[in-house]
């Protein structure tokens, strides 16, 4: 067997790893024919790691999709999340931010749409944050679900899948849609029981510019019990090597680390995971080309 895939808003190619790697063990020929990513470091980072194809910038600087994108058979997304993530949502609000599909980067889902009915591959599959499922009391899934059988896909399945309960040692709950042209048979798998830890994506020798100052300590301690009184709930998570798994690690990680911070023996403040662990930390492996930067 023999697919071709289409890989959109494709970030540094995580989706496209992964379904590469589970084609392998089933012994399927995969050929990725176009890519696409908005973001210029990310598609740095996925020239770095993929030959082929020359990622592309916007999708929506496209005219033409059947044109441009061609035939291919599975079409892989994992569309923007911060319009639909709980953070996102709870931001946008206290900013009096537009959110879900009122948001710009909301709008982008139509595109796959497009995409989807122009060039009309067997099967697709979709990813997104676990909110959104009951975004606006499930009626922005509810519409997601409805236009995907308007572009006449037969058989479309949900589900809610952790990525702990498939031997990663992170809390990462994401909700996948997977859709065939075709009436299919088709069950999202099982969790697997592999024992993890965080020791697993631990590095032996780190740069002492990975723990946190003492005045930043500080201020996450006092912005906890902050919020706390506050009844917001947000602050900062702190993990033992020895525990099974971490928070969700998020794009602003780099920030100041605050979601996953690991408390070192013989340390008086915690560190931030490198951009090696972070990476390991989303299944990555150690062959995958990272940039040296620690923002990036």
């Amino acid at each position: 067997m023999y697919i071709k895939i289409v890989d959109l808003f494709a970030g540094i190619g995580g989706i496209r790893l992964g379904v590469e790697n589970a084609a392998k063990k089933l012994k399927i020929k995969t050929e990725t024919v176009f890519a696409c990513d908005i973001n210029e470091k990310a598609r740095s980072v996925y020239r770095e790691n993929f030959i082929k194809p020359d990622i592309q910038g916007d999708i929506r600087s496209i005219d033409n999709y059947k044109k441009t994108i061609g035939k291919h058979d599975l079409l892989l997304a994992g569309f923007p999340c911060p319009p639909f993530s709980l953070a996102g949502v709870v931001k946008r609000k206290f900013l009096n931010k537009k959110h879900g599909f009122a948001d710009r980067k909301g709008n982008l889902f139509p595109d796959i749409i497009k995409v989807l009915e122009q060039t009309k591959p067997k099967a697709f599959l979709l990813e997104n944050v676990s909110h959104l499922k009951s975004h606006n009391k499930g009626k922005t899934f509810a519409r997601i679900l409805k236009a995907l059988e308007d572009v006449k896909y037969k058989t479309i399945k949900t589900e809610i899948l952790n990525a702990k309960d498939f031997g990663l040692p992170q809390s990462r709950k994401r909700v996948f849609i997977i859709g065939f042209r075709k009436k299919t048979l088709f069950n999202f798998p099982s969790s697997i029981n592999s024992k993890t830890s965080v020791n697993d994506i631990l590095q032996k020798k780190v740069d002492d510019k990975y723990f946190i100052t003492k005045k930043l300590w500080k201020s996450h301690k006092e912005r906890k019990e902050r919020n706390k009184r506050r009844g917001v709930g947000f602050g900062y998570s702190l993990v033992k090597n020895t525990d099974s798994y971490t928070r969700t690690l998020s794009a602003r990680y780099y920030k100041d680390g605050s979601e996953i911070l690991l408390k070192v023996k013989g340390s008086k403040v915690p560190r931030k995971l490198t951009p090696r662990e972070c990476a390991r930390l989303q299944g990555f492996p150690n062959t995958f080309k990272l940039h040296d930067s620690d923002v990036e």
